[in-house]
Parts: structure tokens; C-alpha cells; sequence
């Protein structure tokens, strides 16, 4: 209960902080693309090029009609990329902040939090793929579509969690994130984004043991006018409970010793 009150006080006093991370966030993304006309749209065109890409191979190699296959393929697309980001990202959150860390006293999370801010603020720049693609082949229907937002939320309160697990742990062992890449890189293939779940068959259970794969539905599917089951909605609930009370615990154990690791 010491190491729950400690990593929920520590949460209250970045989310108050909130001026602060989101400042940070906004300068880095400046600073990445400072003199650059487009900024983060490059970004944007070069995801917008692999979603066409991909769409027009895999496209064609599944028999899929570009109506139905280019809109599931470009939201997929996104919407994993703003996941892994932070992930991966999270990662080396404390470890890049280190002299920050050592130096100044401040929460511990407005780094976990910089980092979630600055990959949606990107986010938000690749979403005009998706918002251009369904302007193309229409919205099959606008019922659905206002589940898209707290699908949203629940997809980046998961993110963030999985990068306080992974960030803590790599400030510990300095190998894990290159093994965190490796293993996102591995789940993006199997993780349906290219393909339909239902293109598995017999192997249909890769999706149905996959978290990632309800985190991605619960954004894609109302966009592409679909309903989530209850068992994605409550799979990602459950997912995204037990993953802050885990993430939390950790992060009040091992607080005091973020700063050695370093």
C-alpha cells in the first residue's frame, strides 16, 4: 500500500504538471524539425507512402477490394504507431533524462508523460491519412464512429502504462529496450494490421491471446463502422486496470532508486 500511495502521489504531481510536460513535448517536436517547412507532415507523407505501398501489394496478394482493405490497413497503421512509439519510447524516458533526474526534484512520470504527449501530438499529424482515405471511400456509417474517442483513451492509458513497466525496468537493465523493439516489431506482424483476423482461420488464436490486437479494434472498428464486442471492451478494460495497478506498485517500489540507476 506504501509503494500505491507513493506512485499515485507521484502521478498527481505530474498530471498537475501538466504545463510542464506538454512544453517539453512541443519543444522537442520543434527542435526535431526546426527550419523544416513541413515539420512533423513529413512524418505524415512518409507514413501516408508505406500505407500505400502495403496497401497495394498486400492488396492485391490477398484478393482484398482497396474499399474495404486500404481504410482497415491506414487507421491499423496509425493507430499502432502511436502504441509502439510510446512503448519503445518510454523506454529510454528516464534514461535520456537522467541529468534531469539527478539534479532537479520533479515527479517521475512527466517524462513517461512528455513522451505519450509528443507521440499524439504526432499522432495527430498522421491521422489526416486516415481522415483523407475515409473522405475517399466514405463512412459506411456516423453511429459508430463517437466510440472512436474512448477507444482513443483506453488505447494511450494502456500505452502509457506498458511504457512506466518498461521504462522502469530499463533504467535497471540497459539491454531491455533493444529487446522491447525487437519484441514490438515481431508483434507487428502478428498483430492483425495488415491482414483481417479472420484471414488466420485455424490460426485465428494469434489474435485472440494478442492484447494489442483488442487496443487497435477498439480504435479502428468505429471508424470502419463496426460495433466492438463486449469481450474487446472488457479484455481492454481489465487489460488497462490491472496494468496501471501494476505499473503503479512497481513505480512506488523502486521509486528512491530511479536516481542510482541512472
Amino acid at each position: 500500500m506504501a509503494a500505491l500511495g507513493t506512485a499515485t502521489a507521484d502521478l498527481n504531481a505530474s498530471m498537475k504538471s501538466w504545463r510542464l510536460w506538454t512544453l517539453l513535448g512541443w519543444i522537442e517536436i520543434r527542435q526535431r524539425y526546426a527550419r523544416s517547412k513541413l515539420g512533423p507532415f513529413w512524418l505524415t507523407i512518409s507514413m501516408g507512402v508505406v500505407i500505400g505501398a502495403i496497401g497495394l501489394v498486400f492488396g492485391a496478394l490477398l484478393g482484398q477490394e482497396m474499399n474495404t482493405y486500404l481504410p482497415m490497413l491506414s487507421i491499423g497503421m496509425v493507430a499502432w504507431t502511436l502504441l509502439s512509439t510510446i512503448i519503445n519510447e518510454g523506454c529510454n524516458a528516464y534514461i535520456n533524462s537522467a541529468q534531469y533526474i539527478r539534479q532537479v526534484h520533479t515527479p517521475r512520470l512527466i517524462y513517461l508523460l512528455q513522451a505519450m504527449w509528443r507521440n499524439f501530438i504526432i499522432f495527430l499529424h498522421n491521422f489526416v491519412i486516415v481522415l483523407i482515405v475515409l473522405a475517399i471511400y466514405g463512412v459506411k456509417t456516423w453511429q459508430t464512429v463517437p466510440l472512436f474517442l474512448p477507444g482513443l483513451i483506453v488505447l494511450l492509458l494502456n500505452s502509457v502504462w506498458m511504457a512506466m513497466v518498461v521504462g522502469l525496468l530499463s533504467a535497471r537493465f540497459r539491454d531491455l529496450p533493444q529487446i522491447v523493439m525487437a519484441f514490438m516489431q515481431m508483434m507487428y506482424f502478428v498483430t492483425p494490421i495488415m491482414f483481417a483476423a479472420s484471414a488466420l482461420k485455424k490460426h485465428e488464436w494469434l489474435v485472440t491471446f494478442n492484447p494489442f490486437a483488442y487496443l487497435i479494434d477498439l480504435v479502428r472498428q468505429p471508424l470502419l463502422g463496426e460495433w466492438p464486442s463486449l469481450q474487446t471492451w472488457g479484455t481492454a478494460l481489465g487489460m488497462t486496470v490491472a496494468g496501471w495497478l501494476l505499473a503503479l506498485v512497481l513505480t512506488g517500489r523502486y521509486h528512491k532508486r530511479i536516481p542510482y540507476w541512472l
